[in-house]
């Protein structure tokens, strides 16, 4: 059915009624800002100056022509040209669809080792169609992974650049998770590594953590994981004054050695505007001296380690043990990560682990949901 729709001029804004019988509204001043005109042909950036004109600026007519609304503007001798299709997908009030943007699901122990989404390695970087479903079940669960990876270093890392670019920190491009002398970091120890988040420290924390086993060799060493969503929406539940001070106090965090010293400060629960639990930023060995007001101290404490106490809880753990070929990738601001100790006398115990920032992530789901989309309707 073709769309079809008359336009009606009001006093600070347009009323589209739709032939189905819904109307919309569309200010002035957004149609002018939006016209397609204004954007370059090339790039696709806006060029349309809005200081150019009045925030009062009203057409002078308006009409449907060929399925598109024609607006001719005081001064301008060439009408903006809207597709009438475009207007009802874009109509104020309604957010732009995004493919990347996937419900969370939201775990607990009871997903098991079994229920973590896995993914081949040659099928991930060789069919589009396996990567956006692999890419589309590790946003939904914020933790997958990936098997059949050679025995290099590089195995590892050509996954995680057919998502986007690596993310550099102060360990590196790329860091190996070894039992090493003289560490700078407990990752780099045989001891046991509680529950947490990366770099909570960075200003912005990396996103997605790639950590491709080569040898689990070493008597203990297994991988820990739990949805740091799920643990904040039971304290929201079960303590709602205690989230509220997780999400609204920030605490400093910081990492020192020889060459860097690297600062931030964050709250250990990050909201979207919606509300939602967005981010998860949680590193007690990266707190710093905690410096809040003496007089909430003691609640905050008490939040703190209920939240603490929670990710410890049996309840919410998947543990597994990474076999030489695997590699798991979580979303680093949502998923807490952690080991049970091992013995280096054992046997050798090594990973070889990069980031690539939620950004690139959202971003390749995109640009495949937009060739998916091309290819169905050619």
């Amino acid at each position: 059915m073709t769309l079809t729709a008359t336009p009606r001029l009001e006093a600070r804004q347009l009323r589209l009624d739709w032939s189905d019988g819904r109307s919309d509204h569309f200010p002035y001043l957004w149609l002018r800002d939006t016209d397609p005109a204004g954007f370059h042909p090339q790039t696709g950036e806006r060029v349309f100056d809005l200081t150019s004109v009045d925030l009062d600026l009203a057409p002078e007519a308006a009409r449907v022509e060929s399925g598109a609304l024609l607006l001719d503007w005081p001064g301008s001798d060439t009408p903006s040209r809207f597709a009438l299709d475009w207007l009802m997908a874009h109509r104020p009030g309604t957010a732009r669809h995004d493919p990347a943007e996937i419900a969370p699901e939201a775990w607990r122990a009871d997903l098991g080792a079994a229920g973590v989404p896995r993914a081949t390695a040659g099928e991930v970087l060789n069919d589009d169609a396996a990567l956006a479903g692999w890419l589309h079940a590790s946003k939904r669960f914020g933790l997958s992974i990936v098997e059949g990876l050679d025995d290099s270093t590089e195995a590892g890392m050509a996954v995680a650049r057919r998502i986007g670019f690596l993310r550099e920190t102060n360990f590196g491009r790329t860091f190996e998770v070894v039992s090493k002398p003289n560490p700078n970091n407990l990752a780099y120890t045989a001891d046991a590594l509680p529950l947490h988040t990366d770099l909570t420290n960075q200003e912005l924390p990396p996103g997605w953590q790639f950590l491709h086993c080569l040898a689990n060799e070493a008597t203990g060493g297994g991988s820990v994981f739990c949805d740091g969503l799920a643990v904040a929406r039971d304290l929201a539940r079960e303590d709602p004054a205690a989230f509220e001070l997780l999400s609204t106090v920030t605490v400093p965090f910081r990492f020192h050695d020889a060459e860097t010293d690297i600062r931030a400060r964050k709250t250990v629960i990050t909201l979207a505007p919606n509300g939602a639990v967005s981010e998860i930023c949680f590193n007690a060995h990266l707190a710093d001296i905690l410096d809040i007001a003496p007089e909430l101290m003691p609640d905050y404490y008490a939040a703190y380690r209920r939240f603490m106490q929670m990710t410890r809880d049996p309840a919410y753990a998947v543990t597994l043990k990474l076999k030489a070929g695997e590699m798991v990738v979580f979303d680093n601001r949502r998923v807490l990560h952690g080991r049970t100790a091992f013995d280096p006398s054992t046997g050798f115990r090594h990973l070889h682990g990069c980031y690539v920032d939620r950004g690139e992530l959202d971003s390749r789901i995109r640009i495949l949901a937009r060739a998916a989309e091309a290819e169905q309707a050619a």
